[in-house]
């Protein structure tokens, strides 16, 4: 029962996500940062930022978190939603209705009920979504994700068996509201929890194979997700314990998720070269005049591919 549970919950979430941030991508369009393309420099950033998030978490008082990881949240929805809602009033009131939705249920139900689980899934999916079209939208690439992945492969598999970082800070959230992480509980029997951070990378594999390669990067992605952001994690916890007759405290997903991704993107660059944003139609409803197709669109057609087949 408690594994169909997991594999149930973990990967509704994970297609969840994906799901919200193709159908923002194919909406929205999300101003463009001064900040030129991805680089090696920026992945080296971003990991940067990785490693020292959980330390800045784990050095304040218990208390203080929570109003951390709010006001957090709050600033991810405000800029991710602006171009959603302009009308700056109405973006806080929603934002401030769905961070008190959070701490009301937790008060009202505890951590381990459903309905506190439900409202921060909500929060934090909405982040993911934004958050991935933030960068997306912003110039990052498929080979940026795929190395960025990699990478975080060796960050999880470090912080989760060499030193219990990660535990640490799952242990220094028990009992607050907000956690960075979505799921469901249903009293201490059942549960099924997925890292925001999960979230992000195959929100982000997914989204930027779609930009790269239209559908059939979609599928990949969608692929890779379902298979090894959630199968294969779930998969192993539970035949790890049967072996060993007791249960695993922690196994990275990104163990599985990183090495598949970065194969997805190998397998998906024989494609050809990365569609940019330019090259892909927007179907928002702002009133835009259709725009002619691009070389690459030109290209991928039947008709060109026949073209140059000619």
């Amino acid at each position: 029962m408690t594994v169909f549970f997991q594999l149930a919950v973990t990967i509704a979430l994970a297609l969840a996500v994906c799901a919200g941030a193709i159908a923002y991508f194919r909406a929205v369009r999300t101003p463009r940062p001064p900040v030129g393309v991805f680089n090696g420099s920026d992945i080296f950033m971003m990991m940067g930022f990785v490693l020292a998030l959980p330390y800045v978490y784990l050095t304040l008082p218990g208390a203080v978190l929570p109003v951390v990881l709010a006001l957090v949240f709050a600033g991810g929805l405000s800029i991710g939603y602006q171009p959603v809602i302009g009308n700056g009033r109405l973006r806080w009131a929603l934002i401030a209705a769905l961070i008190a939705s959070v701490l009301a249920s937790h008060l009202a139900f505890g951590e381990t009920a459903p309905p506190y689980w439900v409202a921060n899934s909500c929060v934090v999916g909405l982040i993911v979504v934004s958050a991935t079209n933030l960068n997306v939208q912003g110039g990052m690439r498929l080979k940026n994700v795929a190395w960025f992945l990699l990478a975080l492969t060796a960050y999880d598999a470090f912080f989760a068996w060499v030193v219990p970082l990660t535990q640490e800070l799952s242990d220094a959230i028990q009992g607050y509201p907000y956690a960075p992480a979505a799921g469901l509980r249903i009293g201490e029997d059942l549960g099924a929890v997925v890292g925001m951070g999960d979230l992000l990378a195959y929100a982000l594999f997914t989204t930027t194979a779609y930009k790269a390669y239209g559908k059939p990067g979609l599928r990949a992605g969608a692929g890779l997700v379902v298979l090894f952001g959630a199968v294969a994690p779930v998969a192993t916890l539970h035949i790890a314990a049967a072996v060993t007759g007791h249960a695993l405290a922690l196994i990275p997903a990104q163990v599985f998720f990183g090495p598949a991704a970065f194969i997805g993107y190998l397998y998906l660059r024989r494609r050809g070269p990365e569609r940019r944003m330019a090259d892909v139609a927007f179907r928002g409803n702002r009133g835009e005049a259709p725009r002619p197709a691009t070389a690459w669109e030109a290209a991928a057609s039947p008709a060109g591919r026949a073209g140059s087949r000619a």
